[in-house]
Parts: structure tokens; sequence; C-alpha cells
């Protein structure tokens, strides 16, 4: 018999329409979820983290809910690297594009 599986909460993480575009962020601010992911892949301990964003401290709960919620949701985040990616280079070419056009034949 095959179970629905469970929808896990996360304390500390909320998604709130027009605020960072609907990303997960720290409950009652807009450091998103990946902002803490990307601090702590950067080399940031979870001690660090706490400090590095100016809007407020947050707790190591909160460091480590956004963690857990990123280990659990792993493709979100990738997600959101191919688009920034994307984007990246959309800008790039556009910016060429100008500069070409700028400069004339």
């Amino acid at each position: 018999m095959a179970m629905a599986a469970k929808a896990t909460t996360y304390p500390h993480i909320e998604s709130t329409p027009g605020v960072r575009g609907g990303k997960p962020c720290i409950s009652g601010t807009r450091i998103a979820v990946v902002d803490i992911v990307l601090a702590h892949q950067a080399g940031y301990t979870p001690d660090q983290i706490q400090t590095h964003f100016s809007s407020r401290p947050l707790t190591l709960a909160e460091v480590h809910a956004a963690l857990a919620y990123h280990y659990d949701h792993a493709e979100e985040l990738a997600e959101y690297s191919r688009r920034a990616e994307q984007i990246e280079a959309e800008l790039e070419a556009a910016k060429a594009e100008h500069l070409r056009r700028k400069s004339g034949p």
C-alpha cells in the first residue's frame, strides 16, 4: 500500500508572494534560503552566517533551517542558478549587441 508523502514544514522559513520573487526566506526578513546556501557554499560557517547579512543577526536555528530546507529542495537552488546564468548570458549578449550598434559599421 503506497502512502502519500507527508508535507514537511520548516520553522523559520516562509514564502511570501511579492517578497524576493516568492523565494523561501527567513521568516520576517528578505533573506532568502538561497542567500544562506550560497554563503555556506562560499565557505562561511553557520556561526559566521548569523551576522553576514545586514538586515539583522540570524539565529543558528534560522541558519540551520535554511540549510535543511535547501538539502530537502536542492533542485530549487540548481534551477535558480541555471536561470541566473541564463539571464546573465542574455544581458551580456544584449550589451554586446548595443555596443556593436553604437560603434557603427
